[in-house]
């Protein structure tokens, strides 16, 4: 499993749609390669490579799209959606774009169906959809609001996410890459990747290893009485408080990085959706996130208190890991796993050779994959 790991992709916004003429190709071409891979490797092994950022990306350039805008995370799952049969081919495409992702309880239960899966194998599934939502939008702060989750589901109950944020301070994107086989617990270390096109340099990271005291006091001071607790976030936001130890840190030129600092105590505490969790009284920080109405402000809230009550401070480290998808051959800021590109592109070769499509189409597949890696590569 060593190819499968963190990595990096540069997302820029692009606007408009791809064109009808565009993604009637790319859908033959998905399909093709979707077919081959999963005839000789199984739909486990196919769900793994998209949670590859490296295959995902090169996956992108075969189908000919843009291989560093962030239209790749949504017109590629989309063309997945359309070529991928349940019935065919053993695995789906749930969810989407926008208004398309709030229907993706509704495609797991029909894909479900599909698959002849249990009442309680679907609903673990759409708790699964939901909790890896949660997660990235709520357990992770790094200015990132999700308006993309594809979830992919197997026949032998394995499924991957693939989901992404987009930040309305610079207009960048970051994609969020999941896989079951990979993950162990939904709160701690959860992710097969997250790519993105930079680092913050503060950012509420909840799922990391180092927050596991921070998630344990959350929990804690969750099961409190509402009142207690609102006192303590109320001493812990006392602007003498804050002005004290606010000086004393580095200033930022990124407005998002100025206001999330691990002193910075949101403005405004959902006081219904505490009560709801202290008469819930969750036993581990994977029920607390799951409370309904549980959002950035409560999980910061509490682990500020958390912070400033028991000493238990969070991770501020942002969870992407660079690692450039294309460039990156100087080393910065550490060379390309050439391994992991080498493996994915030789898979991706031999898949458009052996396609069932015209000799053109396979040319110009093969060219824009080349184009795709780095000159040095194979070297």
């Amino acid at each position: 499993m060593s190819m499968y790991r963190t990595g990096f992709a540069n997302l820029p916004l692009h606007s408009g749609k791809a064109p009808s003429w565009l993604t009637g190709r790319m859908r033959k071409m998905a399909k093709e390669i979707a077919s081959i891979i999963i005839e000789e490797q199984g739909t486990t092994k196919f769900i793994a490579r998209l949670s590859d950022p490296y295959w995902f990306q090169a996956l992108g350039s075969v189908l000919a799209y843009d291989w560093h805008s962030s239209g790749v995370t949504t017109v590629v799952t989309g063309i997945l959606k359309a070529a991928l049969s349940p019935e065919e081919h053993g695995v789906a495409v749930c969810g989407g774009k926008g208004k398309t992702s709030r229907k993706t309880p509704s495609d797991i239960e029909t894909v479900g169906e599909k698959f002849g899966f249990s009442q309680e194998t679907i609903d673990d599934l759409t708790y699964t959809s939901r909790m890896t939502a949660k997660v990235d939008n709520t357990a992770i702060q790094a200015g990132y609001q999700l308006y993309h989750h594809a979830f992919l589901i197997t026949k032998e109950e394995n499924w991957a996410v693939i989901q992404q944020g987009m930040s309305d301070q610079d207009r960048s994107a970051r994609r969020y890459h999941w896989l079951s086989e990979n993950t162990a617990c939904f709160v701690e270390e959860p992710h097969n990747a997250i790519s993105c096109d930079f680092k913050r340099e503060h950012a509420l990271n909840m799922v990391a290893k180092q927050s596991n005291a921070a998630r344990k006091a959350s929990v804690d001071l969750s099961n409190e009485p509402t009142k207690k607790l609102m006192n303590l976030i109320q001493s812990a936001s006392k602007p003498l408080n804050q002005a004290s130890l606010q000086e004393w840190l580095p200033k930022s030129v990124d407005p998002w990085q100025q206001t999330l600092t691990t002193l910075n105590m949101p403005r405004n505490i959902n006081w219904d959706t505490l009560t709801r969790i202290y008469e819930f009284q969750p036993r581990n920080y994977e029920e607390l996130l799951s409370v309904k109405g549980v959002g950035p402000a409560t999980v910061r809230g509490l682990a500020l208190v958390a912070e400033l009550v028991y000493g238990e401070a969070p991770s501020w480290e942002d969870p992407v890991k660079l690692s450039f998808a294309y460039g990156g051959k100087d080393g910065v800021p550490y060379p390309v796993d050439r391994d992991a590109m080498d493996e994915s592109i030789q898979i991706l070769r031999q898949s458009v050779q052996e396609a069932k499509i015209g000799d053109k189409e396979k040319l110009q597949s093969l060219q824009r994959l080349r184009r795709f890696v780095p000159e040095d590569a194979n070297s």
